[in-house]
């Protein structure tokens, strides 16, 4: 079973003819600029992981939402492994945008039509 807040939500399971089990793409929640949204500089040290457990830390495994971090800059990140620059700056959406909009139910009925 999937954590409600995985990235995976929106992938569906599927096999193909040589019987190989496969995920399908997902469709990344972009950016929008939105009142919301809040401007994060990054510092030495900071990641993915951290930052998102900083500001998702009222949800349930608030780190795992590393991937909404990645999705959701102008320039998305591509390789979350890749060290963040101290100075550079993150846009982190809201938890309300999180819930509401990238992990919302339309959202979901939508990737998988």
């Amino acid at each position: 079973m999937l954590f409600p807040g995985s990235r995976h939500t929106f992938t569906e399971g599927r096999v193909d003819d040589a019987d190989r089990a496969f995920l399908t793409d997902r469709a990344p929640f972009r950016f929008k600029a939105l009142p919301d949204n809040r401007v994060h500089l990054v510092v030495q040290g900071d990641t993915l992981f951290g930052v998102a457990g900083r500001y998702f830390q009222p949800l349930e495994r608030p780190a795992g939402y590393w991937w909404v971090l990645a999705d959701f800059q102008p320039h998305p990140i591509h390789d979350p492994t890749i060290a963040l620059v101290a100075g550079s700056v993150l846009i982190v959406p809201s938890v309300r945008t999180l819930l509401e909009d990238i992990l919302g139910e339309q959202r979901r009925t939508e990737a998988q039509i």
